[in-house]
């Protein structure tokens, strides 16, 4: 459908009557301020959020294209790249950049594998051989530079299935992937004995904790009995986390990091041949914002680790009062074992479907799965005011679903990953 030709007016409008507008416009948006929406935004809290708004305010007009021009920039974006690779144990020589979000940092570790390979003299390893629950950025890399992605079936536990992984390798294979935990289930694969694997095949393991790379140090800090799924592994080569996620920064803000300086050098694009001389770029992005790089950084500093700490225990113990609330409303089941900040879950007993539009239709979003057929939430700490409103709308839905009240009509699926 072409798209309509609007023709921009000869005056200019004035901004109260513009805000007014925004205002307007938005009015069909679900209300994330509420703890109504499951996925898309992480709400730190009012305080959070105005440090980052003003620190990229700040630095809205600068450009990370340019950090001759704005040292401040390449100050601040090492000092946040910095803190990653601290979390994420990472040896003395490991590095890494900002980029845009979670499939701009996927997107270059893939490259940058492709790339480390053929500067081998390998350039028939044009295989990523992933888990199913795998994030679908790894195939719009594949689809973008001209590779395969072959997806295993998951373990019972929705874990990705290493012996499945393993019997899937060959000599094609230039990369394995593990997640930390995984979008739609919200579990962490077994990191440990894929860097076992990486080892013994000498293959390329990238572990994409885009979710939970800036949540589960944090989580571990508290007490949390996670798995190893770091730097700290040593078949881990690359690592992806987002800082707009459980990071709190704006949007949009991620880290993609590699354990050696060698590894990150394949990543670089340079290219000279036009009137102004070398361009080198570490990312996909030429401009990139200033704001969202300086956003990042002030969010950092100003929680630091006991901030991020207490974000990360209200986060969990929210967790804790939806799996409480759903098992006493009844017909649940969860959909591995959830130890961060997401829950998915399904039922044998009703159609979760239709659950999931009547809660919709009550004005709460959430990502639908497919398989198994479930509803997801992923939580911030914003949500922890509405978990008692939640449950509540919850148990009446259930209500109609078993009833017959209500059926699913729009066939669920997952269109908010």
């Amino acid at each position: 459908m072409p798209t309509e030709r609007l023709v921009l007016p000869e005056q200019g409008t004035a901004w109260s009557d513009i805000k007014s507008e925004l205002t307007a416009i938005a009015e069909n948006d679900f209300d994330w301020r509420a703890g109504r929406l499951g996925v898309y935004v992480f709400d730190p809290g009012e305080d959070v959020r105005a440090v980052a708004k003003d620190a990229y305010g700040m630095f809205m007009s600068e450009n990370g294209l340019g950090p001759a021009a704005f040292p401040s920039l390449r100050r601040m974006e090492d000092e946040v790249v910095g803190f990653g690779l601290s979390l994420l144990n990472a040896p003395e020589d490991a590095c890494g950049d900002m980029s845009s979000g979670g499939t701009e940092s996927i997107l270059l570790a893939v490259k940058t594998c492709r790339d480390f390979w053929r500067a081998a003299g390998k350039a028939d390893k044009t295989e990523i051989v992933a888990a199913y629950s795998a994030h679908p950025a790894f195939d719009k890399a594949a689809q973008y530079l001209g590779l395969s992605v072959t997806r295993v079936p998951v373990a019972d536990d929705f874990t990705a299935d290493v012996a499945g992984i393993a019997a899937a390798v060959s000599d094609r294979t230039m990369m394995i992937v593990g997640s930390a935990p995984c979008f739609p289930f919200g579990v962490i694969d077994d990191i440990e004995a894929l860097s076992a694997l990486a080892e013994s095949h000498d293959i390329w393991l990238h572990v994409d904790a885009c979710v939970g790379g800036y949540f589960a140090p944090f989580a571990r800090m508290n007490g949390v009995n996670l798995p190893p799924f770091d730097f700290a592994l040593p078949g881990v080569r690359s690592m992806s986390a987002d800082l707009h996620k459980y990071g709190y920064a704006a949007k949009g803000a991620s880290t993609v990091f590699y354990r050696s300086a060698a590894l990150r050098e394949h990543q670089m694009f340079r290219f000279g041949d036009w009137p102004t001389g070398e361009m080198a770029t570490p990312t996909i992005a030429g401009t990139r914002p200033g704001g969202a790089i300086a956003a990042a950084w002030a969010v950092m500093r100003y929680l630091g680790c006991a901030g991020y700490r207490e974000k990360v225990r209200t986060v969990i113990e929210t967790r804790e009062k939806y799996e409480r609330g759903l098992e006493a409303i009844g017909g649940f089941r969860f959909w591995g074992q959830h130890q961060l900040g997401l829950l998915a879950f399904g039922s044998d007993d009703f159609d979760i479907f239709a659950v999931a539009e009547g809660m919709r239709d009550r004005g709460w979003m959430s990502a639908n799965l497919r398989q198994p057929k479930g509803m997801h939430l992923m939580l911030s700490p914003g949500h922890a005011d509405a978990v008692e409103n939640y449950l509540s709308d919850m148990t009446d839905t259930v209500a109609e679903v078993r009833s017959g009240a209500r059926v699913a009509v729009a066939g669920g699926g997952s269109r908010y990953s």
